[in-house]
């Protein structure tokens, strides 16, 4: 395996030397100017993420779930995007699933020695029932990361789709994965501090990523979340502006919907714009297989 020393994360970056003797302002602007680099490099790494997205999706329509994988801040920000998906899409807590090496625990303070195992995250993966209709994406900003590639290993033998996330030239987690992401965003503003432009791009591309498999999966209509969840104040006004916007009815009108659907926001919609019953659009989403934007095109049309 490559030498830490060796990763473009772990160089020095000539752009920010003497940071500890800059004025806030210029501090702020050094950290700036590094961070406009990470959508760009992002950019050169869509061709990989739609591979990916398209190869996962028809897993996704088997039966399959998306699990992410990583140790420190890249399997927090595994959890993160999986956690987000639910509320947003109303899809099941399980369809988008994050574990971080060391558990829990780990997501507010560094577990020592976890993400040097292999072993763990093939425990970890146990635990979660992996299938072969499943995606495994194993992140690691150095691409070095035993856990992560631990994780992969493991999930080829189970036959379950592989892809890896790093921030490094021929990584090492590329070389266990069907789908390889490497986005190479270079020296760090503060060496090794892959916190920064290392995991700006990761959470750019898990946003890809999920955003992507969403939409494919039906739960966008336009570009509405039309099956958000209204579990607080504010996703139920957004519901309300949602079904307003979908339909061509008022706010007011959108609300007395939400409510006859069970607070249903793709129930609301497809009563809205069919002039049906909640019982009837809930038979038109299941002759959908409930792809909501299928089915409100089909009423549409």
């Amino acid at each position: 395996m490559e030498k830490i020393s060796n990763l473009n994360t772990e160089q020095q970056n000539p752009n920010t030397r003497k940071i500890d003797e800059m004025q806030t302002l210029e501090m702020l602007n050094a950290i700036n100017n590094e961070d406009k680099l990470v959508a760009l490099a992002v950019e050169k790494a869509i061709p990989k993420i739609a591979e990916l997205v398209d190869k996962s999706f028809e897993r996704l329509n088997s039966g399959g779930r998306i699990i992410y994988i990583g140790a420190g801040t890249s399997g927090r920000l595994g959890v993160l995007d999986s956690s987000e998906c639910p509320p947003t899409y109303g899809v099941p807590p399980t369809l988008f699933t994050g574990i971080i090496a060391g558990g829990r625990d780990a997501l507010v303070k560094a577990i020592e020695g976890a993400e040097d195992s292999k072993d763990l995250a093939v425990q970890d993966l146990k635990a979660a029932n992996l299938s072969p209709n499943d995606t495994v994406i194993g992140i690691a900003s150095s691409g070095r990361t035993p856990y992560a590639i631990g994780a992969l290993e493991y999930a080829k033998e189970i036959g379950a789709l592989t892809g890896a996330i790093s921030a490094v030239e021929n990584a090492a987690i590329s070389k266990v994965a069907d789908v390889a992401i490497e986005t190479v965003t270079g020296a760090e503003a503060i060496m090794g501090s892959t916190r920064m432009k290392a995991g700006t791009a990761q959470k750019l591309v898990l946003n890809m990523i999920s955003t992507s498999l969403m939409v494919k999966y039906g739960k966008v209509y336009d570009n509405l979340m039309i099956d958000v969840a209204p579990t607080n104040e504010k996703l139920v006004k957004r519901a309300h502006r949602i079904i307003a916007m979908a339909t061509g009815c008022t706010e007011e009108e959108a609300a007395l919907y939400l409510t006859d659907s069970g607070k249903n926001v793709k129930l609301a919609v497809c009563m809205a714009i069919s002039k049906k019953d909640k019982a009837s659009c809930e038979a038109l989403l299941a002759e959908n297989k409930g792809n909501v934007s299928k089915t409100i095109h089909i009423l549409r049309s």
